[in-house]
Protein backbone atom coordinates (compact mmCIF):
# COMPACT_ATOMS: atom_id res chain seq x y z
CA UNK A 1 0.00 0.00 0.00
CA UNK A 2 1.28 3.45 -0.88
CA UNK A 3 2.31 5.81 1.85
CA UNK A 4 -0.52 7.96 3.19
CA UNK A 5 -0.49 11.68 2.41
CA UNK A 6 0.34 13.91 5.40
CA UNK A 7 -2.60 15.66 6.98
CA UNK A 8 -2.49 19.43 6.66
CA UNK A 9 -2.02 21.55 9.79
CA UNK A 10 -5.45 23.13 9.46
CA UNK A 11 -7.28 19.78 9.60
CA UNK A 12 -9.76 19.22 12.45
CA UNK A 13 -8.54 17.54 15.58
CA UNK A 14 -10.53 14.43 14.74
CA UNK A 15 -8.70 13.86 11.48
CA UNK A 16 -9.83 11.74 8.57
CA UNK A 17 -7.01 9.61 7.16
CA UNK A 18 -5.82 10.75 3.72
CA UNK A 19 -5.95 8.00 1.10
CA UNK A 20 -4.82 8.05 -2.48
CA UNK A 21 -7.35 7.02 -5.13
CA UNK A 22 -6.00 3.54 -5.83
CA UNK A 23 -5.75 2.63 -2.15
CA UNK A 24 -9.35 3.72 -1.59
CA UNK A 25 -10.61 1.70 -4.56
CA UNK A 26 -8.70 -1.39 -3.39
CA UNK A 27 -10.00 -1.06 0.18
CA UNK A 28 -13.59 -0.75 -0.97
CA UNK A 29 -13.60 -3.53 -3.55
CA UNK A 30 -11.77 -5.87 -1.15
CA UNK A 31 -14.28 -5.24 1.65
CA UNK A 32 -17.34 -6.50 -0.25
CA UNK A 33 -18.44 -9.91 -1.50
CA UNK A 34 -20.05 -10.97 -4.73
CA UNK A 35 -23.76 -11.60 -4.60
CA UNK A 36 -24.62 -15.30 -4.54
CA UNK A 37 -28.31 -15.23 -5.46
CA UNK A 38 -29.12 -16.08 -9.06
CA UNK A 39 -32.15 -16.37 -11.30
CA UNK A 40 -33.01 -17.70 -14.75
CA UNK A 41 -34.26 -15.11 -17.24
CA UNK A 42 -35.28 -15.11 -20.87
CA UNK A 43 -32.81 -13.88 -23.44
CA UNK A 44 -34.48 -10.50 -23.92
CA UNK A 45 -34.66 -9.94 -20.17
CA UNK A 46 -30.93 -10.74 -19.90
CA UNK A 47 -29.72 -7.53 -21.56
CA UNK A 48 -27.02 -5.86 -19.40
CA UNK A 49 -27.34 -8.53 -16.70
CA UNK A 50 -24.29 -10.33 -15.30
CA UNK A 51 -23.88 -14.00 -16.21
CA UNK A 52 -23.83 -16.36 -13.21
CA UNK A 53 -23.31 -19.67 -15.05
CA UNK A 54 -20.95 -20.24 -17.94
CA UNK A 55 -22.45 -21.00 -21.33
CA UNK A 56 -21.09 -24.04 -23.18
CA UNK A 57 -22.12 -24.61 -26.77
CA UNK A 58 -23.77 -27.91 -27.71
CA UNK A 59 -23.69 -27.14 -31.44
CA UNK A 60 -21.28 -25.93 -34.09
CA UNK A 61 -21.72 -22.41 -35.43
CA UNK A 62 -22.16 -22.42 -38.33
CA UNK A 63 -23.72 -25.91 -38.18
CA UNK A 64 -22.93 -26.60 -41.85
CA UNK A 65 -20.47 -25.31 -44.43
CA UNK A 66 -22.01 -22.40 -46.33
CA UNK A 67 -21.21 -19.73 -48.86
CA UNK A 68 -19.86 -16.32 -47.85
CA UNK A 69 -20.84 -14.84 -51.24
CA UNK A 70 -23.42 -14.95 -53.99
CA UNK A 71 -21.74 -16.98 -56.74
CA UNK A 72 -21.03 -20.50 -57.91
CA UNK A 73 -19.86 -23.52 -55.91
CA UNK A 74 -17.23 -25.79 -57.46
CA UNK A 75 -14.91 -28.60 -56.61
CA UNK A 76 -11.35 -27.24 -56.42
CA UNK A 77 -10.12 -29.91 -58.83
CA UNK A 78 -11.82 -27.91 -61.61
CA UNK A 79 -9.96 -24.68 -60.85
CA UNK A 80 -7.57 -23.94 -63.75
CA UNK A 81 -3.90 -23.37 -62.93
CA UNK A 82 -3.74 -21.02 -65.92
CA UNK A 83 -6.11 -19.75 -68.54
CA UNK A 84 -9.76 -20.64 -67.96
CA UNK A 85 -12.07 -23.64 -67.53
CA UNK A 86 -15.75 -24.16 -68.22
CA UNK A 87 -18.10 -26.31 -66.11
CA UNK A 88 -21.82 -27.02 -66.26
CA UNK A 89 -24.31 -25.62 -63.75
CA UNK A 90 -26.62 -28.42 -62.57
CA UNK A 91 -28.69 -26.73 -59.88
CA UNK A 92 -29.04 -24.04 -57.22
CA UNK A 93 -28.62 -23.73 -53.45
CA UNK A 94 -30.47 -21.00 -51.53
CA UNK A 95 -30.39 -20.16 -47.83
CA UNK A 96 -32.78 -22.63 -46.24
CA UNK A 97 -33.26 -24.55 -49.51
CA UNK A 98 -30.05 -26.55 -50.11
CA UNK A 99 -29.16 -28.44 -53.30
CA UNK A 100 -29.97 -32.08 -52.61
CA UNK A 101 -27.72 -33.81 -55.14
CA UNK A 102 -23.99 -34.32 -55.50
CA UNK A 103 -21.74 -32.15 -57.64
CA UNK A 104 -19.17 -34.05 -59.70
CA UNK A 105 -16.03 -32.83 -61.42
CA UNK A 106 -16.95 -30.63 -64.36
CA UNK A 107 -20.11 -29.41 -62.61
CA UNK A 108 -21.11 -26.52 -60.36
CA UNK A 109 -24.19 -25.03 -58.71
CA UNK A 110 -25.50 -21.52 -58.36
CA UNK A 111 -25.24 -20.58 -54.65
CA UNK A 112 -26.37 -17.64 -52.53
CA UNK A 113 -24.83 -16.14 -49.39
CA UNK A 114 -25.52 -18.37 -46.37
CA UNK A 115 -26.68 -21.30 -48.47
CA UNK A 116 -25.32 -24.76 -47.67
CA UNK A 117 -22.44 -26.10 -49.71
CA UNK A 118 -23.48 -29.08 -51.78
CA UNK A 119 -21.81 -32.49 -51.56
CA UNK A 120 -18.77 -32.44 -53.82
CA UNK A 121 -18.15 -28.67 -53.57
CA UNK A 122 -15.50 -26.92 -51.52
CA UNK A 123 -15.00 -23.55 -53.22
CA UNK A 124 -17.18 -20.57 -54.11
CA UNK A 125 -16.32 -18.01 -56.78
CA UNK A 126 -18.13 -14.69 -56.74
CA UNK A 127 -20.70 -14.18 -59.48
CA UNK A 128 -18.81 -11.09 -60.69
CA UNK A 129 -15.74 -13.27 -61.40
CA UNK A 130 -17.30 -15.80 -63.80
CA UNK A 131 -18.67 -15.75 -67.34
CA UNK A 132 -22.18 -17.13 -67.71
CA UNK A 133 -23.56 -18.52 -70.96
CA UNK A 134 -26.75 -20.41 -70.10
CA UNK A 135 -25.60 -23.34 -67.98
CA UNK A 136 -21.97 -22.98 -69.06
CA UNK A 137 -19.94 -21.27 -66.35
CA UNK A 138 -16.40 -20.18 -67.22
CA UNK A 139 -13.84 -19.42 -64.52
CA UNK A 140 -10.39 -17.87 -64.75
CA UNK A 141 -7.21 -18.96 -62.99
CA UNK A 142 -6.08 -17.30 -59.77
CA UNK A 143 -8.62 -18.88 -57.42
CA UNK A 144 -7.89 -21.32 -54.58
CA UNK A 145 -9.55 -24.14 -52.68
CA UNK A 146 -11.95 -23.13 -49.84
CA UNK A 147 -12.33 -19.62 -51.24
CA UNK A 148 -15.45 -17.81 -49.89
CA UNK A 149 -16.56 -20.78 -47.75
CA UNK A 150 -17.63 -20.61 -44.11
CA UNK A 151 -16.70 -23.89 -42.48
CA UNK A 152 -18.53 -25.92 -39.82
CA UNK A 153 -17.72 -24.58 -36.33
CA UNK A 154 -15.62 -21.74 -37.74
CA UNK A 155 -17.20 -19.31 -35.23
CA UNK A 156 -18.03 -21.63 -32.31
CA UNK A 157 -17.33 -25.34 -31.91
CA UNK A 158 -19.48 -27.86 -30.09
CA UNK A 159 -18.19 -27.98 -26.50
CA UNK A 160 -16.61 -24.50 -26.51
CA UNK A 161 -17.04 -22.30 -23.43
CA UNK A 162 -18.65 -19.31 -25.10
CA UNK A 163 -19.41 -16.94 -22.21
CA UNK A 164 -17.89 -16.87 -18.74
CA UNK A 165 -19.29 -16.12 -15.30
CA UNK A 166 -19.15 -12.40 -14.60
CA UNK A 167 -19.59 -11.34 -18.21
CA UNK A 168 -22.09 -8.57 -18.83
CA UNK A 169 -24.63 -9.49 -21.49
CA UNK A 170 -24.55 -6.74 -24.08
CA UNK A 171 -26.39 -6.86 -27.44
CA UNK A 172 -23.45 -8.84 -28.93
CA UNK A 173 -23.74 -11.54 -26.24
CA UNK A 174 -27.50 -11.80 -26.80
CA UNK A 175 -26.81 -12.44 -30.48
CA UNK A 176 -24.21 -15.09 -29.67
CA UNK A 177 -26.63 -16.84 -27.32
CA UNK A 178 -29.37 -16.72 -29.93
CA UNK A 179 -27.00 -18.28 -32.49
CA UNK A 180 -26.66 -21.22 -30.10
CA UNK A 181 -30.42 -21.59 -29.66
CA UNK A 182 -30.16 -20.56 -25.99
CA UNK A 183 -33.52 -19.20 -24.81
CA UNK A 184 -32.73 -18.66 -21.10
CA UNK A 185 -29.63 -17.91 -19.06
CA UNK A 186 -28.66 -17.87 -15.39
CA UNK A 187 -27.74 -14.40 -14.13
CA UNK A 188 -26.99 -12.84 -10.77
CA UNK A 189 -30.01 -11.21 -9.18
CA UNK A 190 -30.10 -7.45 -9.29
CA UNK A 191 -28.85 -5.81 -6.13
CA UNK A 192 -30.97 -3.18 -4.40
CA UNK A 193 -29.57 0.27 -3.73
CA UNK A 194 -31.37 2.72 -1.45
CA UNK A 195 -30.42 6.38 -1.80
CA UNK A 196 -31.54 9.59 -0.19
CA UNK A 197 -30.48 13.16 0.49
CA UNK A 198 -30.39 14.89 3.86
CA UNK A 199 -30.81 18.59 4.57
CA UNK A 200 -33.49 21.12 5.51
CA UNK A 201 -32.35 23.36 2.64
CA UNK A 202 -33.21 20.79 -0.06
CA UNK A 203 -36.41 20.84 -2.09
CA UNK A 204 -37.86 18.58 -4.77
CA UNK A 205 -37.89 19.83 -8.35
CA UNK A 206 -41.64 20.49 -8.36
CA UNK A 207 -41.53 22.73 -5.28
CA UNK A 208 -41.06 26.49 -5.02
CA UNK A 209 -37.80 27.66 -3.52
CA UNK A 210 -37.81 29.91 -0.47
CA UNK A 211 -34.77 32.00 0.57
CA UNK A 212 -31.85 29.76 1.56
CA UNK A 213 -33.22 26.71 -0.26
CA UNK A 214 -31.87 24.78 -3.26
CA UNK A 215 -33.15 22.00 -5.49
CA UNK A 216 -31.92 18.48 -4.77
CA UNK A 217 -29.93 17.69 -7.94
CA UNK A 218 -27.72 14.96 -6.48
CA UNK A 219 -30.56 12.50 -6.11
CA UNK A 220 -31.25 12.77 -9.83
CA UNK A 221 -27.65 12.23 -10.93
CA UNK A 222 -27.48 9.23 -8.57
CA UNK A 223 -30.75 7.95 -10.04
CA UNK A 224 -29.31 8.20 -13.54
CA UNK A 225 -25.96 6.58 -12.75
CA UNK A 226 -27.53 3.77 -10.74
CA UNK A 227 -30.17 3.17 -13.42
CA UNK A 228 -27.44 2.81 -16.06
CA UNK A 229 -25.73 0.29 -13.81
CA UNK A 230 -28.84 -1.89 -13.81
CA UNK A 231 -29.66 -2.13 -10.11
CA UNK A 232 -33.04 -2.01 -8.38
CA UNK A 233 -33.58 1.45 -6.96
CA UNK A 234 -35.18 2.55 -3.71
CA UNK A 235 -35.48 6.34 -3.78
CA UNK A 236 -36.17 7.43 -0.21
CA UNK A 237 -36.39 11.13 -1.06
CA UNK A 238 -35.16 13.97 1.12
CA UNK A 239 -34.64 13.28 4.83
CA UNK A 240 -34.84 16.35 7.12
CA UNK A 241 -32.07 17.29 9.54
CA UNK A 242 -33.71 15.48 12.43
CA UNK A 243 -31.96 12.85 14.54
CA UNK A 244 -34.96 10.51 14.66
CA UNK A 245 -35.74 10.87 10.95
CA UNK A 246 -32.13 10.22 9.92
CA UNK A 247 -31.85 7.14 12.14
CA UNK A 248 -35.17 5.80 10.88
CA UNK A 249 -34.06 6.29 7.26
CA UNK A 250 -30.83 4.37 7.78
CA UNK A 251 -32.60 1.50 9.56
CA UNK A 252 -35.26 1.29 6.86
CA UNK A 253 -32.66 1.41 4.07
CA UNK A 254 -30.48 -1.29 5.66
CA UNK A 255 -33.48 -3.60 5.98
CA UNK A 256 -34.49 -3.23 2.32
CA UNK A 257 -31.27 -2.79 0.37
CA UNK A 258 -27.89 -4.36 -0.34
CA UNK A 259 -26.30 -0.91 -0.51
CA UNK A 260 -27.09 2.58 0.79
CA UNK A 261 -25.91 5.77 -0.87
CA UNK A 262 -26.14 9.35 0.38
CA UNK A 263 -24.58 12.65 -0.66
CA UNK A 264 -23.29 15.31 1.71
CA UNK A 265 -22.91 15.20 5.47
CA UNK A 266 -19.60 13.32 5.53
CA UNK A 267 -17.18 16.17 6.24
CA UNK A 268 -15.82 16.34 9.76
CA UNK A 269 -17.45 19.15 11.72
CA UNK A 270 -20.70 19.37 9.73
CA UNK A 271 -23.74 20.08 11.88
CA UNK A 272 -25.88 17.09 11.05
CA UNK A 273 -26.86 13.70 12.44
CA UNK A 274 -25.49 11.45 9.71
CA UNK A 275 -22.13 10.61 11.30
CA UNK A 276 -23.48 10.05 14.81
CA UNK A 277 -26.22 7.81 13.39
CA UNK A 278 -23.66 5.81 11.43
CA UNK A 279 -21.48 5.47 14.53
CA UNK A 280 -24.52 4.12 16.36
CA UNK A 281 -25.87 1.76 13.68
CA UNK A 282 -22.89 0.65 11.64
CA UNK A 283 -19.19 0.32 11.06
CA UNK A 284 -18.22 3.21 8.80
CA UNK A 285 -14.87 4.89 8.10
CA UNK A 286 -14.60 8.54 7.16
CA UNK A 287 -11.81 9.33 4.74
CA UNK A 288 -10.22 12.21 2.95
CA UNK A 289 -9.37 11.09 -0.57
CA UNK A 290 -6.42 12.75 -2.27
CA UNK A 291 -8.50 13.69 -5.30
CA UNK A 292 -10.16 16.69 -6.85
CA UNK A 293 -13.10 17.02 -7.04
CA UNK A 294 -14.09 14.89 -4.08
CA UNK A 295 -12.07 14.52 -0.89
CA UNK A 296 -14.62 13.66 1.87
CA UNK A 297 -15.92 10.11 1.58
CA UNK A 298 -17.51 7.63 3.98
CA UNK A 299 -17.56 3.89 3.43
CA UNK A 300 -18.56 0.89 5.51
CA UNK A 301 -21.59 -1.10 6.54
CA UNK A 302 -24.93 -0.37 8.16
CA UNK A 303 -26.09 -3.74 9.44
CA UNK A 304 -25.51 -5.93 6.35
CA UNK A 305 -25.84 -3.14 3.78
CA UNK A 306 -22.78 -1.52 2.21
CA UNK A 307 -22.76 2.23 2.79
CA UNK A 308 -21.39 4.95 0.52
CA UNK A 309 -21.38 8.49 1.86
CA UNK A 310 -20.48 10.70 -1.10
CA UNK A 311 -19.55 14.40 -0.93
CA UNK A 312 -22.22 17.06 -1.29
CA UNK A 313 -20.96 19.10 -4.25
CA UNK A 314 -22.69 17.83 -7.42
CA UNK A 315 -19.57 17.24 -9.53
CA UNK A 316 -17.89 15.55 -6.56
CA UNK A 317 -20.87 13.21 -6.26
CA UNK A 318 -20.46 12.07 -9.85
CA UNK A 319 -16.66 11.82 -9.71
CA UNK A 320 -16.61 9.77 -6.50
CA UNK A 321 -19.48 7.59 -7.70
CA UNK A 322 -17.63 6.70 -10.89
CA UNK A 323 -14.25 6.15 -9.23
CA UNK A 324 -15.29 4.35 -6.01
CA UNK A 325 -18.96 3.39 -5.76
CA UNK A 326 -19.17 2.05 -9.30
CA UNK A 327 -16.30 -0.50 -9.13
CA UNK A 328 -17.43 -1.56 -5.65
CA UNK A 329 -21.03 -2.10 -6.77
CA UNK A 330 -19.79 -3.97 -9.86
CA UNK A 331 -17.78 -6.25 -7.56
CA UNK A 332 -20.92 -7.01 -5.56
CA UNK A 333 -22.90 -7.58 -8.77
CA UNK A 334 -20.41 -10.21 -9.96
CA UNK A 335 -18.78 -8.35 -12.85
CA UNK A 336 -15.43 -9.78 -13.90
CA UNK A 337 -14.32 -6.40 -15.30
CA UNK A 338 -14.64 -3.47 -12.90
CA UNK A 339 -11.94 -1.07 -14.11
CA UNK A 340 -12.92 1.53 -16.71
CA UNK A 341 -11.02 2.16 -19.92
CA UNK A 342 -8.19 4.71 -19.78
CA UNK A 343 -6.41 5.93 -22.91
CA UNK A 344 -3.56 8.37 -23.56
CA UNK A 345 -4.47 11.35 -25.73
CA UNK A 346 -2.82 14.67 -26.54
CA UNK A 347 -4.41 17.56 -24.68
CA UNK A 348 -5.09 20.69 -26.76
CA UNK A 349 -5.30 23.10 -23.83
CA UNK A 350 -3.14 24.09 -20.89
CA UNK A 351 -4.37 22.59 -17.61
CA UNK A 352 -3.89 24.12 -14.16
CA UNK A 353 -3.11 21.78 -11.29
CA UNK A 354 -1.27 21.81 -7.96
CA UNK A 355 0.62 18.66 -6.87
CA UNK A 356 -0.82 16.61 -4.00
CA UNK A 357 -4.11 15.21 -5.29
CA UNK A 358 -5.23 13.16 -8.30
CA UNK A 359 -7.29 15.52 -10.43
CA UNK A 360 -10.29 14.40 -12.45
CA UNK A 361 -10.81 17.35 -14.76
CA UNK A 362 -13.76 17.40 -17.09
CA UNK A 363 -12.85 17.29 -20.77
CA UNK A 364 -14.21 16.96 -24.28
CA UNK A 365 -12.66 14.18 -26.35
CA UNK A 366 -13.07 14.41 -30.12
CA UNK A 367 -11.45 13.59 -33.44
CA UNK A 368 -9.50 16.43 -35.04
CA UNK A 369 -9.23 17.28 -38.76
CA UNK A 370 -6.39 14.72 -39.15
CA UNK A 371 -8.50 11.93 -37.70
CA UNK A 372 -6.58 11.91 -34.40
CA UNK A 373 -8.18 11.73 -30.97
CA UNK A 374 -7.56 14.86 -28.92
CA UNK A 375 -8.96 16.18 -25.66
CA UNK A 376 -9.47 19.66 -24.26
CA UNK A 377 -10.71 21.14 -21.00
CA UNK A 378 -14.30 22.31 -20.71
CA UNK A 379 -13.03 25.38 -18.85
CA UNK A 380 -14.15 26.03 -15.26
CA UNK A 381 -13.46 22.97 -13.10
CA UNK A 382 -15.16 23.98 -9.83
CA UNK A 383 -16.94 21.12 -8.07
CA UNK A 384 -20.28 22.97 -7.91
CA UNK A 385 -20.45 23.56 -11.69
CA UNK A 386 -22.63 20.60 -12.67
CA UNK A 387 -23.25 21.96 -16.18
CA UNK A 388 -19.62 21.11 -16.93
CA UNK A 389 -20.40 17.41 -16.54
CA UNK A 390 -23.11 17.80 -19.14
CA UNK A 391 -20.69 19.42 -21.61
CA UNK A 392 -17.92 16.90 -20.96
CA UNK A 393 -17.63 13.35 -22.29
CA UNK A 394 -14.59 12.27 -20.30
CA UNK A 395 -12.36 12.78 -17.28
CA UNK A 396 -8.82 14.02 -17.85
CA UNK A 397 -6.93 12.23 -15.05
CA UNK A 398 -3.87 14.10 -13.82
CA UNK A 399 -1.64 12.12 -11.41
CA UNK A 400 -1.26 13.07 -7.77
CA UNK A 401 2.29 14.34 -8.23
CA UNK A 402 1.54 16.30 -11.41
CA UNK A 403 1.61 20.07 -11.64
CA UNK A 404 0.41 22.27 -14.48
CA UNK A 405 0.10 20.61 -17.89
CA UNK A 406 1.13 22.29 -21.15
CA UNK A 407 -0.93 21.97 -24.32
CA UNK A 408 0.29 19.07 -26.47
CA UNK A 409 1.08 16.83 -23.48
CA UNK A 410 -0.22 13.24 -23.51
CA UNK A 411 -2.73 12.78 -20.68
CA UNK A 412 -4.77 9.89 -19.32
CA UNK A 413 -8.40 10.09 -20.41
CA UNK A 414 -11.32 8.10 -18.99
CA UNK A 415 -14.32 8.26 -21.36
CA UNK A 416 -17.69 8.53 -19.61
CA UNK A 417 -19.13 5.99 -22.04
CA UNK A 418 -16.60 3.42 -20.87
CA UNK A 419 -17.47 3.81 -17.18
CA UNK A 420 -20.77 1.89 -17.04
Amino acid sequence: MNKSIPVSCDSPQKQMPWLNVNDAINRMTSAVKKIQNTEVVTLRDALNRVLAKEVISNINVPPYANSAMDGYAFNAVDLPESGEATVTMIGKSFAGIPFAGEVKSGECIRIMTGAAMANGTDTVIMQEQVKVDGDAITIQSGHCKNENVRHIGEDIKDGDTVLNVGQQLTPAELGVLASLGVAKVTVFKKIRVAFFSTGDELRNVDETLEPGQIYDSNRYTLFGMLSNLGVELIDMGIIPDDRTAVEKAFIQASEQADAIMTSGGVSVGEADFVKETLDKLGKVDFWKIAMKPGKPLAFGFVNDAVFFGLPGNPVSVMATFYQFALPTLKTIMGHNIIKPTIIKIACKTDLRKAPGRTDFQRGIMRTNERGELVVESIGMQASHVLSGMSKANCFIILPQESGNVKAGTLVNVQPFRGLM
